[in-house]
């Protein structure tokens, strides 16, 4: 009877886990591109800051695998149905990135290692995911999806893997000191 109480409190902190890594990584996106049409930016604040992706690392790294894959999969096209982006065109390759980075972010969880690299494995995973979907993209289905959006998702990227490291070690920290 205790067992079956700590699965269902289990199944309800990772159900909680999902549902707020859903609403901020479609509601973070919605405050940089807010932020960047006061400031003139426009969407390259989101672009730049890589917001979206923030929610679906801490929800792999806190509630596992599943629940990272599922916040990955779904965050983008919740996010998609609501606001139209990301694009139609690069909806799956986001779904594809963001599920990459929730799933092994979660696989990497109970490892022994500083959270810096477990994101940065994650990261990295991640990217090369959605490189490879590019390609293949590119290459079996003759998208029109350029391959210099490879190059360029590195780059104007830079500063959101910049706030990864610095942030998300800082609140998985926090989060560990109320285990």
């Amino acid at each position: 009877m205790t067992t079956l109480s700590l699965k269902q409190t289990t199944w309800k902190t990772k159900s909680l886990t999902l549902a707020i890594a859903v609403f901020a990584a479609v509601a973070l996106p919605q405050l940089f591109h807010a932020i960047g049409i006061i400031t003139g930016t426009g969407a390259s604040l989101g672009t730049a800051f890589l917001p979206m992706q923030i929610p679906v690392f801490l929800a792999g790294l806190i509630g596992g695998p599943i629940i990272g894959l599922a916040a990955g999969m779904i965050s983008p096209l919740v996010s998609f149905l609501i606001s139209g982006m990301p694009t139609q065109l690069m909806l799956p390759f986001i779904m594809l990135e963001l599920a990459a980075y929730g799933l092994s972010a979660g696989l990497l969880t109970k490892k022994n290692m500083p959270v810096f690299f477990k994101l940065l494995t994650s990261q990295v995973v991640g990217r090369m995911v959605r490189i490879l979907a590019i390609l293949i993209a590119i290459y079996m289905f003759h998208s029109s999806i350029a391959v210099t959006q490879i190059w360029d998702m590195m780059i104007v990227g830079l500063p959101g893997i910049a706030l990864q490291w610095a942030l998300i070690p800082l609140l998985m920290k926090g989060f560990n000191q109320y285990d």
